[in-house]
């Protein structure tokens, strides 16, 4: 067998890198079928603009479904400045799946989140939160609310409820007045949270994923709720001010839990059919997570005495405590690592019959348990 070297000509070439000029971007808006994940239509921007939000809309005077694209030209982040922005509204023809062009509104600030509303269109324009309503040439600016702290990384909405995830400050939760036409704060969250993404649960509850790897619950007390709806102060919950000029009303973190890696998406679903209700939450490292409602308070102390057992008994390679490292930022609330608890079938025989009798079982009831909460959701 001979060894050949190779000359300096024939050494391995990278490919050159390509440079582009400050402020450009490659952005394209992509039909997917999701029956057969076929691109059904890839409508191509420039290579000026970026697209930050997008979402599906029907206004109240037209019953077609539309798609609003959020825009930015020439962005650049240090320093931020831009050239323009601007709300695309796009209409799909069913014929020939093509994207066609209705207007463009232009704005004046970087659209981070858009949201249908009551038959209108929310956008989170910076520190801005704007409702527009459908125009012949363009959007129609119909009301603005301009006390957010930073800017609305993400929009929701419930019935004249408006749910905003700010970029620093946690969530904000507001209230749409259509007799005044007026939106105004009535709760915000004590801690700093830098939301990188968020899913509503129902009226009250939010949940979100904070840049620090942090995954969490947010929830406002009936007591509050009630008091916001009823509003028996006459409309004057409008101008009162909380403590340091917050809202009157704070949130209260239901579920606490540092997952370890920066949460880019969170969404509701079942895996499979007939499953149980899961939150799935996808991360920036390509890790999936899924987060498990249990049923019953007996599951409840089952599992607490399991994740207690197994941080004593199978502690980590490294020896960094397992409490202190799911509370990095919070203290854990709520929320037991399933992660821990799997790992009960991989311990000495002679283990999990110690840590089964603490519970009042035997090793096998143990992994059984384990496999019931596995088979509901996969």
């Amino acid at each position: 067998m001979e060894v050949v070297e190779a000359g300096p000509e024939e050494a391995v070439r990278f490919p050159e890198i390509v440079r582009t000029s400050k402020g450009s971007w490659g952005a394209c808006i992509r039909v997917v079928d999701p029956f057969t994940l076929d691109t059904l239509c890839c409508h191509d921007l420039s290579e000026e603009r970026a697209a930050f939000s997008i979402c599906n809309v029907t206004f109240k005077d037209s019953e077609e479904q539309l798609l609003a694209v959020g825009t930015v030209q020439r962005l650049s982040f240090y320093p931020r400045i831009f050239d323009a922005a601007s709300v695309d509204l796009y209409r799909l023809d069913p014929q020939t799946n093509q994207l066609c062009l209705l207007h463009s509104t232009p704005i004046d600030g970087i659209p981070f989140s858009l949201a249908p509303f009551n038959g209108r269109l929310l956008a989170g324009v910076g520190n801005k939160v704007i409702l527009f309503d459908l125009g012949k040439k363009k959007l129609l600016k119909k009301c603005e609310f301009r006390d957010l702290p930073t800017a609305a990384m993400s929009l929701s909405s419930m019935g004249n409820r408006i749910f905003i995830g700010d970029a620093q400050e946690g969530f904000l939760y507001a209230k749409y007045k259509p007799a005044d036409n007026q939106i105004y704060l009535f709760a915000d969250t004590p801690n700093m949270r830098h939301i990188c993404c968020a899913l509503h649960l129902d009226y009250d509850t939010m949940a979100g994923g904070d840049k620090f790897g942090n995954f969490f619950v947010s929830r406002l007390l009936k007591e509050a709720s009630e008091d916001v709806e009823d509003d028996p102060t006459g409309g004057k919950i409008i101008f009162s001010k909380g403590m340091l000029l917050g809202a009157p009303h704070k949130l209260f973190d239901e579920v606490q839990f540092h997952v370890g890696e920066t949460l880019v998406s969170l969404r509701r679903c079942t895996l499979q059919p007939g499953g149980t209700e899961v939150i799935l939450g996808a991360s920036n490292t390509g890790g999936l997570y899924g987060f498990i409602p249990l049923p019953s308070m007996e599951d409840v102390d089952f599992f607490m005495q399991l994740e207690m057992h197994m941080r004593i008994e199978n502690p980590p390679l490294c020896g960094r405590d397992h409490a202190a490292f799911r509370s990095s930022y919070f203290p854990v609330r709520a929320c037991i690592d399933g992660d821990l608890c799997e790992q009960f079938a991989s311990l000495a025989y002679s283990v999990q019959q110690k840590i089964a009798g603490d519970l009042d079982r035997t090793p096998g009831e143990v992994l059984r348990k384990l496999e019931d909460i596995r088979a509901k959701v996969l």
